[in-house]
């Protein structure tokens, strides 16, 4: 008989939770259409559950004129938050606290006459958010791109919250050679550092992972990573439905993992139906 075991850290993180409680209760209320900025969360299957109960997405503040709009938890730029506040009936902040952090630090570098870096990923939303609050900042992906940036008296880092730390460490690394002061405000989020270490921890231990969560969700595709690197046997999936029998044939310990974009109700689901599949 299988054994399931689900990471001791995983699925929605206090942001997420914040946001989704956010959207319920606007919509609850009535008062007017309820808009989305932007997907509110990385995961596609909830986002598709509040367009059933009438909470859209848009792409611009404009399309929702009139409505309530929610700022997604990824953070928005000022220019959208502005424009939000003066066409929409009401705006209702969900960016994650520990993104507005990012913003608030890449401000106090800018400030302080550092050229600002962010460690992330280019054209992420929650990196095309933060860049607008330091003029003049880039983006660098890893050491390698690093490397390449010009010399600069002062540099100032700033990181992507579900950013990994190893990569936080070989950029500063490599940014050491490109100026002669080094600033790092490490505001990697401490639940992401918390999911990561747990699958980690999990990983070595089992025969087959399976990591729950969005495609397009950063921080579940880091998860899904550090899984295979432990164990081959990794399987990335949004939903119960992607199960299949195969994967587990001859598996004594099964590992779950879950995004922190995955509400609980969706880790339990597929925990229900790989004990079932196992079971059979």
């Amino acid at each position: 008989m299988s054994e399931i075991r689900v990471a001791r850290e995983a699925g929605a993180c206090y942001g997420v939770e914040r946001a989704l409680q956010m959207v319920e209760a606007a919509a609850a209320e009535g008062a007017e259409r309820v808009r989305t900025l932007g997907p509110l969360i990385h995961n596609p299957r909830v986002v598709a559950e509040l367009e059933a109960c009438g909470v859209g997405v848009v792409s611009t503040p404009e399309e929702a004129a009139g409505d309530a709009l929610l700022l997604r938890t990824h953070g928005v730029t000022p220019d959208e938050q502005a424009r939000a506040e003066r066409l929409c009936a009401r705006v209702l902040d969900a960016t994650c606290p520990f993104v507005k952090k990012v913003h608030l630090a890449a401000e106090r570098l800018a400030s302080e006459g550092y050229q600002v870096v962010v460690v992330g990923e280019a054209g992420h939303p929650e990196v095309e958010a933060t860049l607008p609050h330091a003029p003049g900042a880039v983006v660098v992906g890893s050491a390698e791109e690093a490397r390449a940036l010009p010399h600069a008296r002062r540099m100032g880092v700033v990181v992507q919250t579900t950013a990994r730390r190893a990569l936080l460490a070989e950029v500063a690394g490599a940014l050491l050679e490109r100026c002669e002061e080094l600033r790092v405000i490490n505001t990697i989020c401490e639940a992401t550092a918390g999911h990561q270490a747990a699958a980690d921890e999990l990983a070595r231990e089992a025969d087959v992972m399976v990591v729950i969560g969005g495609r397009i969700s950063a921080n579940t595709t880091r998860l899904a990573e550090i899984s295979a690197a432990r164990c081959p046997r990794t399987h990335h999936i949004e939903g119960a439905d992607e199960l299949e029998a195969a994967w587990f044939e001859g598996a004594d310990v099964i590992g779950i993992t879950a995004g922190a974009s995955t509400p609980a109700s969706q880790i339990e689901a597929v925990r229900a139906a790989i004990a079932k599949l196992v079971a059979d």
